[in-house]
């Protein structure tokens, strides 16, 4: 964080300072809330959770080199104590972005978030200095955090934007206000809380909603191939740039292909020129996260070419996200078990049969959280899809979801052993375990409420250890 003194912050959190025998000791390190993060210069957050309180480590903190507690109370130790905690860390950082002059990005989508940040981020990060949120910590004390992150060599702020509610990314934009708002898609992730793809919609667009004006430097980058999203151009001020394949979008891309091994390529286009592109990432789906963060790089002043050689550069940054591990024994495993919602999941299983092409492919899939009324329709889709895919074996892991994936399968024409349902992540390792062979191309994905990154992690550390023996 920009180094800012103890009563500087007392005011902007309109706090109290308790215990603190000199307010103009500044903060010179991270603000945190996770007390093993704290070094020299730290001001550490006392959040009260459902297990633990924050307040309990005041004094270790304090020894460890924190600065002050921003606290909900009275620590014994230098505190700055305010009525909310979560408010005024939203207070703190919307003071900070407004002292940086950094360039603010954000972008919000029901799907491909964290992966179209971590391309902005990779991009961008070539041009100047450039701080994003880390993996998908989106939400109202993640985002500020992250804003607290930037320091004064800081150029560009790219934040990942989440929403569970109308209103949410509303009042996200307030704390860090945007120059630059991205909205990749709307989807069917979490609709069993929103209610519908129009109040998805509706949430999301808030994003743009929130923009200066195109005479202040506002910019709205929209989707062109996804109607919901396009539609928002009527919500807001700022200039509107298009991304997609569409032939009327401003960013697209054309001679869209796959590699032999699952990668995307494209002729990129720009309204300054075109240029190739040949991704590290895996999934044709990339390509609709690549436009957009060739939208927002071009509206910030890259050229085509900069802008391809970045995005053919850019790996993955974020845990379990289409994260590939070739094993000695030449099987492939593609861990993609962060979250999972309709639309990732299809994408997931497109990428698995094009990186399985001559191969036996295996996807092993839980349910998709949050989907209401859907559930049922969605899991059977999915179950078809993999079918219609000719993904070799379907192992469908867990309850009541596990099953309609699996029946969904059934119904499609999956008979004899291509599918399977068991019980848990333990009974998928066992069953791949002694049915594995070297070639064979195994996708896990799930929301991460099933725990199927375990399964993933642990096939991919077998092969190191000679527990798959060629068949």
């Amino acid at each position: 964080m920009i180094a800012l003194s103890l009563a500087e912050i007392a005011a902007v959190v309109g706090g109290q300072t308790h215990d603190i025998p000199d307010t103009s000791v500044q903060v010179t390190g991270p603000v945190v809330r996770d007390s093993r993060e704290v070094v020299p210069g730290t001001l550490f957050v006392a959040f009260v959770g459902e297990r633990v309180d924050g307040h309990d480590f005041a004094a270790s903190v304090v020894r460890a080199g924190a600065v002050a507690v921003l606290a909900s109370r009275p620590v014994g130790v230098p505190a700055i104590v305010v009525d909310d905690v979560q408010s005024a860390l939203g207070a703190l950082a919307r003071h900070v972005v407004e002292r940086l002059g950094a360039t603010l990005v954000a972008l919000t989508g029901s799907a491909g978030k964290t992966s179209t940040k971590d391309l902005i981020a990779q991009v961008l990060g070539g041009k100047a200095p450039t701080v994003f949120t880390p993996g998908s910590l989106n939400n109202e004390i993640g985002l500020p955090l992250t804003a607290l992150s930037a320091t004064e060599e800081t150029r560009f702020l790219v934040l990942e934007m989440g929403a569970r509610g109308i209103g949410h990314i509303r009042y996200l934009a307030e704390l860090t206000p945007p120059k630059v708002g991205l909205v990749l898609n709307v989807g069917s992730a979490h609709i069993g809380e929103f209610g519908g793809r129009e109040q998805i919609a509706q949430a999301k667009g808030e994003l743009v909603e929130s923009l200066p004006a195109a005479a202040d430097g506002g910019a709205a980058i929209l989707n062109a191939d996804d109607p919901l999203v396009r539609a928002m151009a009527s919500r807001t001020k700022a200039k509107v740039v298009l991304f997609g394949e569409s032939a009327e979008a401003d960013v697209r891309a054309e001679n869209v292909r796959l590699t032999d091994s699952g990668q995307p390529a494209f002729r990129l286009h720009t309204p300054s020129g075109a240029s190739d592109v040949t991704m590290r990432l895996y999934g044709e789906h990339h390509v609709s996260n690549a436009l957009a963060a060739a939208a927002v790089a071009h509206e910030l002043g890259m050229s085509a070419s900069e802008i391809a050689s970045a995005l053919s550069g850019a790996g993955t940054l974020s845990r379990w996200r289409m994260e590939v591990t070739e094993r000695p024994d030449g099987v492939t495993i593609v861990n993609d078990a962060y979250n999972a919602n309709p639309e990732s999941m299809r994408a997931a299983l497109k990428a698995l049969a094009a990186m399985g092409k001559g191969r036996r492919t295996w996807a092993v899939l839980g349910k998709m959280a949050e989907l209401g009324d859907e559930a049922l329709a969605e899991h059977d889709a999915v179950g078809r899809l993999a079918v219609r895919l000719n993904v070799s074996k379907l192992v469908a892991v867990g309850g009541i979801e596990a099953s309609w994936l699996q029946l969904g399968a059934y119904n499609e024409g999956s008979w004899g052993e291509e599918s399977v349902h068991v019980s848990d992540a333990q009974a998928a390792i066992g069953l791949l375990r002694s049915e594995l062979r070297p070639g064979d191309v195994v996708l896990v994905k799930a929301s991460r409420s099933v725990g199927l990154e375990s399964v993933a992690q642990t096939l991919a550390e077998a092969g190191t250890e000679g527990e798959v023996a060629a068949r």
